[in-house]
């Protein structure tokens, strides 16, 4: 086995101008005029023509048939630098990943990272259906359309064996709610008190509603361009510490327990040159509780096992002790399909960067967001977090 080789850094690559495209449950219109949508947010928020956009990294699940490369032309695009990142839950970080490593190589000058997807009223069964092949094959002719099958065997399999109970699954449910009440783009506007949590009618035990995230049309973005790009913008930005990105990690598990984090965390840690006690607002992928909970161990602010503590220790909302998921996250903003992948990394950059608003954390400095997705018929196959710093103009 050949050592692996030490990382270049992101030195002098930035993100910046984080856009949301505000949600709707249902929508008649296409995920082109989505994405459409957000790059014109681009644009307009850093005072540019899209014709300056160079790199274009898209995501969708629901563009087809059209790719990337399709989109070019309905957007009036001409990129040197193009990418289709078919990754779900993880396809942000994959795209700042791949953007920031572009740009750094000068293949690009200001690469475009947008996310869309509309949700007609049939939208999510095709999804699903058509999602994959274990998808198609072990579980949608069952009728088990949708992750939650698959992902109530991760939760009851995670309570067994360290001791989470529903209540700490509602814990993190009742805190993105009260973030999201802040959010005024958030599709849940309804309080939530625990009790509602317990009482929610059952989905795929030991899943109940409000574990589980509600499918709707909308778009995320963001830009990454050079430093010096960004200040003669005169653009607040964040500085790219560090990243990582893993796939199908620790298939010796026979129910899934931990994701792709837990192998890289280190190295996440390391590249940035800080612990995890130094980050300020962690955005973690919520498309079901017991995965945020999976998080906090392999992301390492707690050993794995002891994420019922840690929960049962902190309060979670924007001026709790360990601020998370601070524009309510996707259980209570809305799963826009692969803007849910984006969404993360959306809301840290606004955090970082002092842009916030209502859901602005006191002195966010340094913050986490991750990704997860990819779910084939027993786990997710996909991992990747980014530690972002910000800087105001």
């Amino acid at each position: 086995m050949t050592r692996q080789p030490v990382r270049k850094s992101y030195d002098g690559i930035v993100a910046a101008v984080p856009v949301s495209v505000p949600y709707e449950r249902y929508s008649i219109e296409s995920a082109h005029w989505w994405i459409a949508r957000a790059l014109k947010g681009l644009c307009e928020g850093a005072g540019i023509d899209h014709r300056d956009i160079d790199g274009f990294a898209m995501a969708s699940f629901t563009t087809a048939p059209d790719s990337a490369v399709g989109l070019t032309q309905h957007l009036g695009l001409s990129p040197r630098w193009l990418d289709h990142v078919p990754m779900g839950g993880v396809a942000g970080v994959v795209s700042l990943r791949r953007a920031a490593r572009a740009v750094q190589a000068g293949d690009a000058d200001i690469v475009a990272c947008v996310a869309g997807d509309t949700n007609q009223v049939d939208t999510f069964r095709k999804t699903v259906a058509h999602f994959s092949r274990f998808a198609q094959d072990a579980s949608y002719p069952y009728g088990a359309g949708g992750a939650n099958a698959s992902f109530a065997l991760i939760a009851r399999y995670y309570m067994n064996r360290f001791g989470a109970r529903r209540e700490d699954f509602g814990k993190l449910c009742v805190a993105q709610r009260a973030n999201a009440l802040k959010n005024p783009h958030a599709l849940m506007k309804t309080p939530l008190t625990l009790d509602d949590y317990m009482r929610a009618r059952p989905i795929a035990e030991p899943l109940h509603l409000f574990d589980c995230v509600m499918p709707c049309a909308g778009a995320e973005a963001f830009l990454i361009m050079r430093e010096e790009t960004a200040s003669a913008l005169g653009l607040p930005f964040a500085r790219i510490l560090s990243t990582i990105e893993r796939h199908h990690a620790f298939a010796e598990d026979e129910v899934q327990y931990r994701g792709g984090w837990a192998r890289d965390v280190g190295e996440l840690y390391a590249m940035a040159g800080i612990t995890p006690s130094e980050i300020d607002v962690v955005q973690t992928y919520d498309d079901y509780p017991v995965i945020s909970m999976m998080q906090f161990e392999d992301l390492g602010f707690c050993a794995k096992g002891e994420a019922p503590d840690f929960v049962r220790s902190h309060s979670f909302e924007i001026d709790g002790s360990f601020p998370h998921n601070t524009s309510g996250g996707q259980l209570s903003a809305g799963q826009a399909g692969a803007a849910g992948g984006h969404l993360g990394i959306v809301e840290c950059l606004r955090q970082v960067t002092g842009r916030a608003g209502p859901t602005q954390v006191e002195q966010a400095r340094i913050g986490l967001a991750s990704g997860f997705g990819m779910i084939n018929y027993d786990r997710g196959l996909s991992s990747g977090a980014v530690i972002l710093w910000g800087e105001t103009q």
